[in-house]
C-alpha cells in the first residue's frame, strides 16, 4: 500500500488518474496531449503508477494502451475509510430511529 499512498500523493499522478477514469485505454501521446508536462515526465509518472498497480498497460500491435486499475483505491477505501465512516452511519442511524421513536409518541 505505500507506493499507492506514494503515487497517489503527487497531484500530477492523480491528474492522470483522472484522465484515464474519463477515457480508459489512452496511449502515451493522449495521455501528453493538453498536459503542461514534457513527454518524459508523463512516462516516469506512468512508470510509478504501473509500480504502484494502479495502472495496467496492453499492447495492441505496436501501440502501448494504459488502463486504470481501481483495485488499489479500493483496497485503501476498505483498510483506512470504511472503518472510519461505519460509527458515524451508526450514529446516524440511532439518532433517525430515537427521532422516529419520539415522534410516534
Amino acid at each position: 500500500m505505500d507506493k499507492v499512498f506514494k503515487a497517489l500523493a503527487d497531484s500530477n499522478r492523480r491528474q492522470l488518474l483522472d484522465r484515464l477514469y474519463e477515457r480508459d485505454g489512452q496511449t502515451l501521446t493522449e495521455l501528453c496531449e493538453g498536459l503542461a508536462m514534457t513527454r518524459q515526465a508523463v512516462t516516469q509518472h506512468l512508470a510509478l503508477l504501473e509500480q504502484a498497480n494502479l495502472v495496467a498497460v496492453i499492447w495492441k500491435g505496436r501501440e502501448k494502451l494504459h488502463y486504470i486499475n481501481p483495485v488499489p483505491i479500493h483496497e485503501i477505501h476498505t483498510r483506512w475509510i470504511r472503518k472510519f465512516e461505519i460509527p458515524r452511519l451508526d450514529a446516524l442511524d440511532d439518532l433517525k430511529n430515537k427521532l422516529e421513536r419520539k415522534s410516534n409518541e
